[in-house]
C-alpha cells in the first residue's frame, strides 16, 4: 500500500506530465504533417539559423511540418503522386507564428549582415524586402495553411538530392519568380513539375517565390495565428 508522500508524488508527477501534454498540444484543426505524410523531408530553416537572419526565429521551438489538419491532407496526395517515380517533397516552412514575422519585421531595421545579405538578397535593400513583397508583415504562413518547399530524388538507399530549381530557397530576387526566363530547361522542367503537382491537389503558386504555395481553400482564411511551434 502506497504511503500519502508517495501518493502525493504520483500526483504530482501525472499533473506535471498533463501540463506537458497540454503544452505540446496544437490547436485544434491542426496538425503535425510530418507525422501523418509518409517520407517527407524536413529543411525546416527558421528553426536554426540557415537562414536570412542568421538566428533561429521566434516562434520556432522544435522541428515540426504544422499545417492545417486539410492542408496536411492535400499535402500527403502530392508525395503519394510523387514517391512511385522517385521523387517527393523537402519542407523549409508551414505554419509560421506571427510573433516570427514580428521578428522580421525587427530584423530589417537592423545592419546588414554582409554574409546573409549575399546569399540571401545580394541586389535588394533589405528595407524593400517588405515593399516589393518578399517578406510580409502579416504572413500567409501564419493562417496554417501555406507552406514553402521543394522536390527531391530519392535513390535507392532512400538519400534525397534537391532538384535544381535555378536558386535556392529564400533567395530574394527576380530570379526566384516561377516564371524567370533565363533558366536551363532542366530548371524551368523541376519548377513547373512542383507547381504543376502542388495545383493538381489545390495549392496556389506565388509569383514572386517558385517554393511557396497556399491551399486554395484554406480553413482560416482571415484567422492569423500565434502559438509556438513545440
Amino acid at each position: 500500500m502506497r504511503t500519502l508522500p508517495a501518493l502525493i508524488g504520483v500526483l504530482l508527477m501525472l499533473s506535471m506530465v498533463q501540463a506537458h501534454a497540454a503544452d505540446d498540444a496544437l490547436p485544434e484543426g491542426f496538425v503535425r504533417a510530418d507525422q501523418t505524410v509518409p517520407g517527407l523531408v524536413l529543411d525546416l530553416r527558421y528553426a536554426g539559423a540557415d537562414n536570412f537572419v542568421g538566428q533561429r526565429i521566434d516562434g520556432y521551438e522544435a522541428v515540426h511540418v504544422v499545417l492545417t489538419a486539410q492542408a496536411a491532407e492535400a499535402l500527403g496526395k502530392v508525395q503519394a503522386d510523387l514517391l512511385p517515380f522517385g521523387l517527393g517533397l523537402k519542407v523549409f516552412d508551414a505554419y509560421r507564428p506571427a510573433r516570427a514575422v514580428a521578428h522580421f519585421v525587427r530584423w530589417s531595421s537592423m545592419p546588414d549582415d554582409p554574409a546573409t545579405k549575399r546569399a540571401y538578397y545580394p541586389d535588394i535593400d533589405k528595407q524593400k524586402l517588405f515593399e516589393e513583397g518578399y517578406v510580409a508583415t502579416r504572413s500567409s504562413h501564419s493562417r496554417g495553411s501555406t507552406l514553402d518547399l521543394t522536390l527531391v530524388s530519392i535513390d535507392r538507399d532512400g538519400a534525397a538530392r534537391e532538384l535544381d530549381m535555378g536558386t535556392p530557397f529564400d533567395f530574394f530576387g527576380p530570379e526566384s519568380w516561377p516564371d524567370y526566363a533565363a533558366l536551363t530547361g532542366e530548371q524551368r522542367s523541376n519548377r513547373l513539375l512542383l507547381k504543376l503537382v502542388m495545383e493538381r491537389h489545390g495549392f496556389k503558386p506565388f509569383d514572386k517565390e517558385w517554393w511557396h504555395f497556399t491551399l486554395g481553400n484554406e480553413p482560416f482564411p482571415e484567422t492569423y495565428f500565434d502559438f509556438p511551434i513545440r
